[in-house]
């Protein structure tokens, strides 16, 4: 077959696709954007008519996928790490009531938060619903894991996690491609009480959940994805897991390796390779990308051997991305040093664009709340979060999705009033409705700004779900007409923008004003496409 070079997210797009791939579920989240935005690029996905349109947040995604898995075709749902908190409820019941058409859930896990508020590992989900989890090491690996996570998935009729990390996700390799698989037939499971969770129907599956998991541990110990490699030194023996094994990989160059290694990239773990290396081996060192869940499991809450080295005992950094130095380091092996950065080079914080419409938005709102003090202002998510820095200090909140409206109204509830929020266009459809409809039954007095862009701007400018839409959404939550207030975040029109934030600041009930322009990124690479079209 043809090989592509390709990002760690392109190979497994291109995985799906050539493994029969009938539909991709997501919201847009580094370091998982570009699996949705390669297969929407794709030819090959628009001749097979596969579904690819943006989900409004990640567990209207999974449910999508679950309800094409329930029809018998294969789809993949794709998302960051702190996508699956909001995805949780339907992944844990998927885990008792199982899939049909073969179903792969990809997490995108960022450590060191290059993008993200945390740090958490995801193949803690996996284990909290006892599914199978395939860890890929490098881009080939990711591209193979995917095409057969959907073999696997129907084989054993459980969803499978395929988890990745940012430097894979977003680092490129030759791909080798597999042969490209029709897609599914419709076909129902053969139980129809099978997605009906009664508690009844619950039990039962639950059991068989549970009698599922000899066989998933079992294809673990048999897998060609988890690997002994035998060496000669027994004095260390090192458990890698993912892309953490090119880390150890990256301190022999040109050598061979002289201690056993055992590569784990499918889960439950491969017990009986553990055991045999650590029968093997004086000391253990155990290098995973993430939290110590390898080291945690093969520690246990009594053992006091100090055998066992990694994460928890600081042998290794128990935050941040791993790297060969500091994996040298843990193998009391030399650091590699780089040249000096030059003193010229400064560190630069990120910062709004240049002609950002978030920047008038911000001083507009900032001048109305000069009166009233600081830490009035609630953030969410997005592109405007940058409001927290320097020169605008106009937001006191970043928290999760949909969190400012809902930290703005307890706020209120604690008597902090006046209480704002401020929400983007994206974020507001993916998690803020829910929230403003809560505002609106208690009838608390806040007011909500909404940062329309027309786009998801974050993660590089995906058709927002609110385009156009946005009015007639708060109206219909509740919120009374004449308090929709609609403005224009430009500079000529400040002194307008600031006379209505501040009719609606004091107005004791539920406000909504919409700041409408549209993202200056966007708006630069339509002008470019139209000049291209007229030449």
């Amino acid at each position: 077959m043809s090989k592509l070079l390709l990002l760690g997210d392109e190979a497994i797009a291109q995985a799906a696709l050539d493994a029969g791939l009938s539909g991709i579920y997501a919201y847009p989240g580094t370091p998982s954007t570009e699996i949705m935005e390669y297969i929407q690029r794709s030819k090959q996905a628009a001749e097979g008519n596969v579904h690819r349109i943006w989900s409004t947040n990640e567990k209207t995604a999974l449910e999508t996928a679950i309800g094409m898995s329930y029809a018998g075709k294969r789809s993949i749902v794709c998302m960051k790490h702190v996508g699956l908190n909001v995805a949780a409820d339907p992944f844990m019941n998927l885990s008792i009531t199982g899939t049909n058409g073969g179903l792969v859930i990809l997490i995108a896990d960022d450590p060191s938060m290059h993008s993200s508020q945390n740090e958490q590992d995801s193949r803690f989900f996996a284990k909290f619903a006892m599914i199978p989890c395939f860890e890929p090491s490098n881009q080939q690996e990711a591209y193979d894991m995917t095409y057969k996570a959907f073999d696997f998935s129907e084989k054993h009729r459980v969803p499978v996690m395929l988890r990745v990390t940012t430097r894979l996700a977003h680092s490129r390799a030759g791909v080798t491609r597999k042969e490209v698989r029709s897609q599914n037939e419709i076909s129902l499971h053969p139980n129809p009480k099978q997605f009906i969770l009664l508690p009844g129907n619950a039990r039962v599956f639950y059991k068989e959940a549970l009698a599922k998991q000899p066989k998933l541990n079992e294809e673990s110990e048999n897998s060609s994805f988890n690997q002994y490699f035998d060496g000669k030194d027994k004095s260390l023996g090192i458990i890698a897991s993912g892309i953490a094994l090119n880390y150890v990989k990256e301190n022999f160059v040109n050598k061979e390796i002289p201690y056993p290694i055992l590569k784990i990239t499918q889960y439950p773990l491969p017990v009986k390779k553990i055991e045999k290396l650590f029968n093997d081996c004086e000391k253990i060192l155990v290098v995973e990308e993430g939290y110590p869940i390898i080291e945690e499991q093969l520690k246990g809450l009594l053992d006091k051997s100090g055998k066992i080295k990694g994460r928890l005992d600081g042998t290794l950094p128990r935050d941040g991305e791993l790297n060969p130095n500091i994996v040298a380091k843990a193998l009391d092996m030399p650091i590699k040093e780089g040249p000096a950065v030059p003193s010229l080079v400064v560190p630069r914080p990120p910062a709004l664009c240049k002609g950002c419409p978030h920047i008038d938005s911000y001083l507009a709102l900032n001048e109305v709340m000069e009166s009233y003090g600081k830490g009035r202002v609630f953030s969410d998510i997005g592109c405007y979060t940058l409001g927290a820095l320097p020169p605008y200090h106009a937001i006191y909140s970043t928290v999760d999705m949909g969190a400012s409206i809902t930290m703005a109204k307890g706020a209120a509830i604690a008597g902090l009033v006046p209480a704002v929020a401020v929400i983007g266009d994206s974020t507001f459809t993916h998690s803020g409705m829910t929230s403003l409809l809560d505002a609106v039954y208690s009838k608390t007095p806040i007011t909500v700004l909404i940062l329309d862009n027309d786009t998801t701007g974050m993660t590089g400018g995906q058709d927002s779900h609110a385009f156009g839409r946005l009015a007639s959404i708060c109206k219909g939550l509740g919120v009374e007409e004449e308090h929709i207030r609609q403005l224009k975040p430009l500079r000529n029109f400040h002194e307008e923008n600031v006379k209505v934030i501040r009719e609606e600041v004091e107005y004791q009930g539920v406000s909504v004003i919409i700041l409408e322009r549209e993202c200056i990124q966007t708006l630069s690479r339509r002008m470019r496409k139209l000049k291209t079209k007229t030449k």
